[in-house]
């Protein structure tokens, strides 16, 4: 389990815990009754653009991954899909550290472009033949 107190680690970078705010409120899923009187739903955010803990090509990476779910650089994540506060705060550090560490990815490789072999070409060739004279074959002959 994740204490509210403990770091959350991206790519080898340490997000200190006073860079993370956590918010709690009445949750929406499962709870029975009991789910009108606690405060089970847990809201983690993060502000990304006045982070110190990213090195800059990180931070950079991810304001640009995640510019659609940024609101004014804070990035926000709730979980309520369980009935205890703590596993709900558990599932919404993991969530956040997989967002991040998925929003900074380095870009992948660049495409090498190559060409078909002969082999592969004549094999599509065979088959648009192939296609062509049963589609030939089904033609009534009064056409």
């Amino acid at each position: 389990m994740v204490d509210v107190t403990d770091p959350i680690q991206v790519r080898g970078a340490v997000i200190p815990a006073d860079e993370l705010s956590w918010r709690f409120s009445r949750s929406s899923g499962p709870g029975g009754q009991s789910v009108n009187t606690s405060d089970s739903r847990a809201e983690l955010s993060y502000d990304l653009a006045s982070s110190t803990a990213l090195s800059p090509v990180l931070k950079e990476r991810a304001l640009r991954a995640l510019a659609g779910r940024l609101v004014d650089g804070v990035l926000t994540i709730s979980a309520s899909e369980f009935r205890s506060q703590l596993r709900n705060r558990d599932a919404a550090a993991r969530r956040m550290a997989a967002v991040l560490t998925a929003a900074t990815a380095p870009p992948p490789a660049a495409r090498r472009p190559t060409r078909p072999t002969r082999r592969s070409r004549e094999r599509r060739l065979a088959a648009k033949q192939r296609r062509s004279e049963i589609k030939r074959l089904r033609r009534s002959t009064d056409d």
